[in-house]
């Protein structure tokens, strides 16, 4: 039995002599107040609401800040992968080293000034900046998907702490009914129309009630240093009490869930760009096969003697394809084929996920409806 189905039928005992109680003695009138015989209205207490703290959460919280930068550093990085190496420059002087100066007469003597760049194969350039742009990408999901967690964490929270409170409404509202009961109990044991018995029951209920605030208040400190954590505020600062909510309706059917969770989901998203970064990678391993090359340019100055050019080429050929390259290219496909089952993996657990949810959700809207 409940404790207010349990308060109730001990008013209804203890009221049964009431009335020959009442009559020990007259009872003053209460003065009229100064409101015109009406009590004054209690200031309005503070109230937070879930967006507020959403917003708070998504400004200030350290995760969703730093994978923010992680984007931004991701970004920033895809340009310089599809740009040449810096190019070499290189000084050379034969002749005398003390002092060092150019021996005349000698024609092999002078001072020789080279600048070089590295070309690789032509397509190696553009799928390094592909490359790039897909990590790019998919860092961006994985900020979303902090971002959505984050959120979702905070909105358990905020149940958790929006339960707790009215809980504690509740049982202090039990808990002053039945030290009306007690009072009673008390009045009708001391004018020998009621039993002990009615007072010890009272104040054991009190005692439960109590007991069960102080859990109540343990899980209300606790659900506010994490809601705290999420805003990142200090875990003892203070939190206003929770706005009213109104439930949301379940709009969507479960197919329909399922078809917004496969376009919408971070982890699906961010496993497709992880996908197609290996589709590219693949195909910059097959261009290891193929040389990269090297010009430059010389200049020499001889003193006495006619000045000099000189033009270089160079090309770094892949002999050993089998034992460097050819692995890589192994190594690239295999990820490939591990990204492409993760994503299976991801998809199956997300339909898990929804139809769990969504059970969970039709089973507490049939309740809720029961209830009210």
């Amino acid at each position: 039995m409940s404790t207010r189905s349990l308060g109730i039928l001990m008013l209804a005992a203890l009221l049964a002599g009431a009335t020959t109680s009442a009559q020990s003695g007259p009872k003053p009138a209460a003065p009229p107040s100064e409101t015109g015989g009406k009590p004054p209205k209690a200031a309005a207490k503070a109230t937070i609401s879930l967006d507020q703290l959403v917003q708070l959460a998504l400004a200030n919280n350290p995760s969703i800040v730093a994978a923010a930068k992680a984007v931004e550093a991701r970004e920033a990085s895809i340009q310089p992968q599809g740009t040449l190496d810096d190019p070499v420059f290189s000084f050379q002087t034969m002749g005398d080293l003390v002092p060092p100066e150019l021996q005349r007469g000698d024609p092999s003597s002078g001072r020789t000034f080279t600048i070089e760049q590295d070309i690789p194969f032509p397509g190696k350039l553009g799928f390094k900046e592909k490359i790039a742009a897909k990590e790019a990408e998919a860092a961006s999901w994985d900020y979303e998907q902090t971002r959505r967690q984050i959120i979702a964490d905070l909105k358990k929270a905020y149940y958790d702490y929006f339960l707790i409170h009215k809980s504690i409404g509740i049982v202090s509202e039990d808990k002053n009914l039945l030290g009306n009961f007690e009072q009673i109990a008390q009045a009708k044991y001391r004018v020998g129309q009621g039993s002990q018995q009615d007072v010890f029951k009272a104040q054991v209920e009190i005692s439960k009630l109590i007991d069960r605030l102080t859990v109540l208040d343990q899980r209300r400190q606790v659900s506010t240093a994490l809601i705290n954590s999420l805003i990142y505020r200090e875990p003892g600062a203070p939190l206003e009490e929770p706005a009213e909510l109104v439930k949301a309706p379940l709009r969507y059917s479960l197919e329909e869930l399922q078809q917004l969770a496969l376009a919408h989901s971070p982890g699906i998203n961010r496993q497709q760009r992880e996908i197609e970064r290996n589709e590219v990678a693949v195909k910059l391993a097959r261009l290891g096969r193929y040389p990269d090359f090297a010009v430059g340019f010389s200049y020499v100055d001889r003193g006495d003697l006619p000045e000099m050019y000189g033009l270089t080429f160079k090309a770094k050929l892949p002999l050993y394809f089998g034992r460097k390259q050819g692995p890589e290219l192994v190594s690239a496909q295999s990820e490939l084929a591990g990204a492409l089952k993760t994503r299976d993996n991801i998809t199956s657990t997300l339909h898990y996920q929804v139809r769990e949810a969504y059970s969970a959700a039709t089973a507490s809207d049939q309740l809720i409806q029961l209830y009210q």
